[in-house]
């Protein structure tokens, strides 16, 4: 039997469970990069401000960090400068969600055994995970190809192939770390971790050198992708950087799927304690969340870290172009840019934290559907108890990751730590009422708990893109994030902050009542 046998039932099986996902994660990605020209056309209508922009932005260190050089003052150029690397990070978590789902997943819950009983290769099932990667990534780029081929066909294609091409290495990226270890949350641990040192090496490297072609931009895949230049004289041989990745790790993938058991991984889990420190249920979740939280502390630390020191550029980020900091003072508030910028990169820790807690408690979701759950429920345990052993690291972990972050910023910053760290703690009532939502879909419609990425990605969107988009406000109230204060700077508006909090509470209540009433989901 061939070891693609069965490749194009599981392909149509995965794109049928990802119906809804998938059209979403495309039109988010490529629709919000398409809709550039509109929105920066209408902030920048005339050449003179485009260029006036563009030597601002270009001069200032800080911004650079965040969404690198601009290549090309033009219409196309300013898009692909202020969208290109978010589009480029949401295809790759995009990539990252899609392929975990259809791989690890699969052998985690036992499903992947029962369809490999039948006539189905050994390599079918990571092949249909990567072609329902590819579906979405390719919807991505036709869209934006679509919205910007009126700025130029070349630009607008170049842009397209590096989004999508980019989505496409993390794909792979995502597929090697599923055959290295048994869990499907450690491979998400892996492949976000290596998304995040991406973005933090470009970001350094586009820091200290302004024409992007630093040796840590270069050493990263989002590197690759800016340096593309689409609408700046395209450097088409740096797709082929994108192209041999993707390939390498897809062959790579390919060989050590080929040498696995299915359920089987190439790094050994650690076998746990039979007695002592697992004394109850809480203490069993804590042992499963603790290496997830390590890790997105130290990475909130060193986030922190890096952005703090590019704190102190910031004044001098857009000179005279009055518009430049409307839209700049829009994101991170009006009380000075530096604190603009401190509130905007407060904001984006605040934004990631929901990811963390969202994974924290479809932690319990998946101990759920794996039947891990219900050996301990047959004992004298009740649910709501169980279910708490998850919850408080879903709740209480992301103000310690939040509180690192600001510590970091205020370290390398070089100012009073107390003002950064109440900033960064004042993103917690809207991360958890992301985390209570996971919490009432996990109770009410576990097999719609997966939804919950899906609105955690779009208030993601919404807060980092949607100012620079001047999308009307009624849209902005959407995510939870719009309501919190732009701090450092502003001052603190309590009533919202509760408020958030309460149905942060009234969530996770109603989830957790509907867990009690409902059968386990096997």
């Amino acid at each position: 039997m061939s070891s693609l046998a069965g490749t194009g039932t599981l392909t149509r099986l995965a794109l049928r469970r990802d119906r809804l996902a998938i059209p979403l994660w495309a039109l988010v990605t490529g629709g919000l990069v398409a809709s550039g020209p509109g929105s920066l056309g209408g902030l920048y209508d005339t050449a003179a401000a485009r260029a006036a922009l563009a030597a601002s932005m270009t001069a200032n260190g800080s911004l650079r960090s965040l969404y690198g050089p601009v290549f090309s003052d033009s219409l196309g150029g300013l898009v692909a400068w202020r969208f290109g690397t978010f589009g480029a990070v949401l295809a790759a978590v995009a990539s990252l969600v899609v392929v975990v789902r259809h791989t690890r997943e699969e052998e985690e819950t036992g499903r992947q055994d029962m369809l490999s009983a039948g006539a189905v290769g050994r390599r079918a099932p990571l092949t249909a995970a990567l072609l329902a990667a590819l579906a979405v990534n390719a919807a991505a780029a036709l869209l934006v190809l679509a919205g910007l081929a009126g700025q130029g066909l070349a630009g607008a294609l170049a842009l397209a192939l590096a989004i999508g091409g980019t989505g496409m290495v993390f794909a792979t990226v995502t597929a090697l770390a599923a055959q290295l270890t048994e869990s499907a949350r450690l491979v998400r641990g892996i492949a976000a971790g290596v998304l995040g040192l991406a973005f933090v090496l470009r970001a350094a490297g586009d820091s200290g050198d302004a024409s992007g072609d630093s040796v840590l931009t270069w050493l990263s895949p989002l590197g690759w992708a800016e340096n593309v230049r689409a609408f700046a004289g395209e450097r088409w041989w740096a797709l082929s950087l994108i192209a041999a990745a993707v390939l390498a790790q897809t062959l790579l993938a390919y060989a050590l799927t080929a040498r696995r058991d299915v359920g089987a991984s190439f790094l050994a889990t650690r076998p746990g304690p039979a007695a002592g420190r697992l004394s109850g249920a809480g203490a069993l979740a804590w042992r499963l969340q603790r290496g997830s939280l390590l890790g997105w502390g130290l990475g909130f630390l060193l986030g922190g870290l890096v952005f703090g020191g590019m704190a102190g550029g910031a004044a001098d980020l857009v000179g005279d172009n009055a518009k430049a900091r409307e839209i700049f003072e829009r994101m991170g508030g009006g009380e000075g840019l530096t604190d603009a910028f401190l509130a905007t990169m407060v904001s984006l820790f605040g934004m990631l934290a929901a990811l963390y807690a969202v994974g924290a408690v479809l932690r319990a979701h998946a101990e759920e559907t794996s039947g891990r759950a219900e050996p301990l429920l047959a004992a004298p345990l009740g649910r709501l108890r169980w279910a708490a052993g998850h919850l408080v690291p879903a709740f209480a972990g992301p103000a310690a990751v939040l509180g690192l972050a600001g510590l970091g910023l205020a370290l390398s910053y070089g100012h009073d730590a107390g003002p950064l760290l109440g900033a960064s703690l004042a993103q917690l009532p809207a991360v958890w009422t992301l985390a209570g939502a996971a919490v009432l879909l996990w109770g009410a419609l576990p097999g719609a708990a997966g939804a919950a990425w899906g609105a955690t990605g779009l208030c993601l969107a919404l807060g980092w893109i949607g100012p620079a988009l001047d999308l009307p406000r009624a849209v902005l109230d959407l995510s939870p994030y719009a309501h919190l204060p732009k701090l450092p700077g502003d001052d603190v508006a309590w009533p919202p902050l509760l408020l958030l909090t309460a149905l942060a509470a009234a969530l996770t209540a109603a989830g957790l009542t509907a867990l009690r009433r409902r059968d386990l989901r096997l």
